[in-house]
């Protein structure tokens, strides 16, 4: 009676360890890949060998929604391979006093509006955090978006300019489309 009960005392004891382990691995399932951010100027360079739209995350270190948008969003496995797949990602922070060079011209720190030049110019000068941006293969603006933005928000704008669906319909009939269904 004792080897039965040993024995089946062992398979619960197996049993369990499986279960617990399968538990394990999937909590400790690897991340996925990560947005790949890059410098105004490596986007620049990118573009110039492969053409692909340009998004830019206009972000302060002091922001808590930036950060916010950081931790959830940027985070989601879907804007990740979207964002990947169909631009080049930079994070531009608004207040560096980097010096940027871009078409020509030199984009500085100005104190006066406490941001450098290429953030004031991409912003259009209304300064909110974050606010991102998007450029065409051409580096043409194509809009600002400003305000936090969950992965639900982001990905129908990320499709809008991606997918050139912005060429053919204007946002406010492409939002009542994506949210209709």
């Amino acid at each position: 009676m004792r080897s039965t009960f040993a024995r089946s005392s062992f398979a619960v004891i197996l049993l369990l360890n499986g279960v617990l382990f399968s538990a394990h691995a999937q909590l400790i399932e690897p991340k996925p890949e990560a947005i790949r951010w890059m410098s105004f100027t490596d986007a620049v360079k990118e573009n110039e060998k492969q053409p692909k739209k340009i998004f830019i995350d206009v972000f302060t270190k002091w922001c808590g929604w930036c950060k916010r948008m950081d931790a959830t969003t940027y985070e989601n496995a879907g804007v990740i391979s979207y964002m990947n797949q169909n631009f080049y990602a930079v994070r531009l922070d608004a207040e560096t006093h980097d010096t940027i060079l871009f078409r020509d011209k030199k984009f500085v720190f100005r104190p006066e509006y406490k941001a450098n030049e290429l953030a004031l110019s991409l912003m259009n000068g209304q300064m909110s955090y974050p606010t991102l941006i998007y450029l065409d293969e051409g580096l043409n603006l194509l809009g600002p978006s400003p305000g936090y933005l969950t992965t639900e928000q982001l990905l129908p704008q990320l499709k809008y300019f991606a997918e050139n669906i912005y060429k053919d319909k204007t946002w406010d009939i492409y939002q009542k489309e994506v949210y209709s269904h």
